[in-house]
């Protein structure tokens, strides 16, 4: 590697997320979700680290915690210790785009394009071995080694790729100034006893297989938002107000807190960014991203 290679790392959205039991063999919830990733986007770049350099760095500002903890760093060392790779020292910098601790999948986007980069460099093709290192790493990363619109079940881990046109509607996301940690959200959803049993997961799940990627608006649907709002109550306002805004849909993203409104129309979605503007932090403008979302960029 002489230069820099790039990578995007598109934010996902749940389309629908149905929670079922807990599993006896770890106590992960058994889910039926659909995975669609957004033009909404991190930017992740690879270049060979600085001369003398004893380790690999890695750069995120905006992002709190020490850098070597992001699951980024922790993928790329994954990587190396996985494929024995002994090239020299590289420095992996994330521009940040998604917004953070949002329940779109931006720290599991960012260590799945640092696994596609790391591969890059090593030359090495083994998908497998990306999504493996990718599972032990959180339930959201396998998905995001080859991001695309996915059916995942069992915890996550589970993908089906569901072909088709790119769905016709935009995505206003209206960020929420709070944070919230996907294990407490869990944990929450528990204490309300929101999990579905087993037969109503199943029926859910053949719902979403007969339709795949374009989902009636009762299926549109997150089992974990009343977990999430009432860990955060300032969901709720941001809902209201996606709504009035002209939303067709408007559901909380994944565990939380950020709130995303589907508009059929994109006009429609333009309008509403512009009387939401003077929101802080502001409303973002996203589509659907096609079947090839994290194509390498060099």
């Amino acid at each position: 590697m002489t230069g820099a290679l790039h990578e995007d790392a598109p934010a996902k959205l749940n389309l629908c997320l149905f929670l079922g039991p807990r599993r006896e063999r770890d106590g992960r919830h058994e889910l039926v979700t659909v995975f669609q990733p957004l033009t909404l986007a991190d930017r992740v770049s690879l270049e060979p680290a600085p001369l003398g350099a004893r380790g690999d760095d890695v750069s995120c500002p905006g992002v709190p915690g020490p850098p070597e903890e992001n699951l980024a760093a922790r993928a790329l060392r994954m990587f190396r210790d996985r494929t024995n790779w002994l090239g020299p020292p590289v420095r992996l910098h994330i521009d940040k785009r998604i917004p953070v601790a949002a329940g779109m999948a931006g720290g599991s986007a960012d260590a799945g394009a640092a696994l596609r980069l790391a591969a890059r460099t090593a030359g090495s093709g083994d998908d497998a071995l990306l999504r493996a290192i990718a599972a032990e790493l959180g339930a959201d990363v396998p998905a995001q080694v080859r991001p695309a619109r996915y059916l995942a079940t069992g915890a996550g881990e589970e993908l089906r790729a569901l072909d088709g046109p790119r769905p016709r509607y935009a995505a206003l996301v209206l960020p929420v100034a709070h944070a919230l940690s996907t294990a407490d959200v869990y944990r929450r959803a528990d204490d309300m006893a929101l999990a579905r049993d087993a037969a109503d997961l199943r029926e859910r799940l053949g719902a979403v297989v007969a339709h795949g990627a374009d989902l009636p608006d009762d299926l549109v649907v997150n089992d974990l938002e009343p977990a999430a709002r009432a860990l955060c109550p300032a969901i709720d306002e941001a809902l209201a107000a996606v709504r009035a805004a002209g939303a067709d849909c408007a559901l909380v993203c994944g565990s939380g807190p950020t709130v995303v409104g589907l508009f059929r129309r994109v006009d429609a979605a333009r309008a509403a960014v512009v009387a939401l503007a003077g929101r802080t932090p502001r409303p973002i403008l996203a589509e659907p991203r096609g079947p090839h979302a994290a194509e390498a960029a060099a």
